[in-house]
């Protein structure tokens, strides 16, 4: 059985910096697409950051320079480093892992409807202005 388990996250105020790691744990082979994804009220969950099990790495337009993804592949531990935070950064973030999702050419295939996704549990991230 495949776990995610995610940990960080808080308040901070804009112009601050927050971390956030995640572990994924089960599966039989390490060839997996981990990432973040967020949801803040009222809006549609979006991707913000993934890095594929050959170090492939995407990230969504808005956190572009800001945000930076990395990966200890001897923990399956992933990690989020977000600098620059902006009050439209709030939401509740999403660790993911998926075992036929993929990272080609700077092009994300993550289709929530194509299969299975294994989430964490979600932790909160306020930037006050």
């Amino acid at each position: 059985q495949v776990r995610v388990e995610q940990s960080g996250g808080g308040s901070v105020q804009a112009g601050g910096s927050l971390n956030l790691s995640c572990t994924a744990s089960g599966y039989a082979y390490r060839s997996y697409c981990m990432g973040w994804f967020r949801q803040a009220p009222g809006k549609e969950r979006e991707g913000v950051a993934v890095i594929d099990s050959d170090g492939s790495i995407w990230y969504g337009d808005s956190v572009k320079g800001r945000f930076t993804i990395s990966k200890d592949n001897a923990k399956s531990t992933i990690f989020l480093v977000m600098n620059n935070l902006k009050p439209e950064d709030t939401a509740i973030y999403y660790c993911a892992a998926a075992d036929w999702a993929t990272v080609v050419t700077g092009k994300l295939y993550w289709d929530m409807k194509r299969g299975k996704t294994n989430w964490g549990q979600g932790t909160q991230v306020t930037v006050s202005s």
